[in-house]
């Protein structure tokens, strides 16, 4: 019997970013909830977020939604609590592998808040932020792993400064505030599926 086609695998082997910041042929819903860097390509950190709306709750579209200041409030009682949050990441990577990106890399999007790594705050002017949709607690899923480790490639390709020490969680930069991507997160398959070695476990970042 044939093998069946991988459909991750097929469709993202190489993925690329452009010159402006947009992921080549990925799913694209710009956000409003950005503004420009001090320096546009001024990109040398990628912090790891997670995400789900409801709580808990994968696939609803309500992320995508949030970001783009469009969920109805009125649909769960813990809308209510961020009506008024004005926020957005680079990208959202749903449970199934696929890639949402609703800000260009060459902008600010807000999704750090509060924040400082290696000494310098503000992480926001100068980080990459990808949403993969999950809790700190529930394993993330294998098609969220190889697309993450294939869009880390795509975007250290794009950004030479960011490199393999300088990709992070929420949790690193924002301690005591914050605490994803959570220990239900494997730090060393991100790094052994992107090819990257060497990188201490755990990752030493600034509190």
């Amino acid at each position: 019997m044939p093998s069946v086609p991988d459909p991750v695998a097929d469709t993202v082997a190489a993925l690329t970013i452009d010159g402006d910041g947009w992921l080549v042929n990925g799913s694209r819903q710009p956000s409003p909830n950005y503004d420009d860097r001090p320096d546009p390509e001024d990109v040398s950190l990628l912090v790891i977020h997670n995400i789900s709306l409801p709580p808990g709750q994968f696939g609803t579209g309500c992320v995508q939604d949030f970001f783009c200041n469009r969920l109805d409030t009125a649909a769960h009682p813990f809308f209510a609590e961020i009506a008024d949050l004005r926020v957005s990441a680079h990208f959202l990577l749903e449970r199934d592998g696929s890639i949402t990106q609703f800000v260009p890399t060459r902008g600010r999007a807000w999704h750090a808040g509060k924040s400082r790594f290696l000494g310098r705050g503000v992480c926001n002017d100068f980080a990459v932020g990808i949403e993969v949709e999950g809790t700190d607690t529930e394993a993330y899923t294998d098609q969220q792993y190889a697309q993450l480790a294939r869009l880390t490639r795509a975007l250290m390709a794009r950004h030479p400064a960011i490199t393999p020490a300088r990709i992070t969680g929420h949790s690193h930069i924002a301690p005591g505030r914050k605490t994803d991507p959570g220990p239900a997160f494997d730090w060393q398959r991100l790094f052994a599926g992107a090819g990257m070695t060497g990188i201490p476990d755990p990752l030493v970042q600034e509190s």
